[in-house]
């Protein structure tokens, strides 16, 4: 069987209980957590290993970038 080598973004979020949350957008519920990120990193990448066992490669959603928008906020 040939594999290639296929890089994944991986969101990376720090919720109030100070625990990392990871999520990858390429697919659908794609999420873990970990108490640091490189617990959280591992955890997800098992979880990316189930996705492609559901999902083939050409069905998955393209990746396109981050961005930021500025808004003014009560505080």
């Amino acid at each position: 069987m040939e594999t290639q080598k296929v890089h994944f973004p991986i969101l990376i979020e720090q919720d109030e209980d100070a625990v990392y949350i990871v999520s990858c957008p390429v697919f659908k519920g794609c999420h873990s957590y970990g108490k640091t990120v490189d617990e959280a990193m591992k955890n997800i990448h098992e979880v990316i290993e189930m996705c492609l066992l559901e999902e083939k490669p050409d069905t998955l959603n393209h990746f396109i970038g981050f961005r930021e928008i500025e808004m003014q906020i009560a505080v």
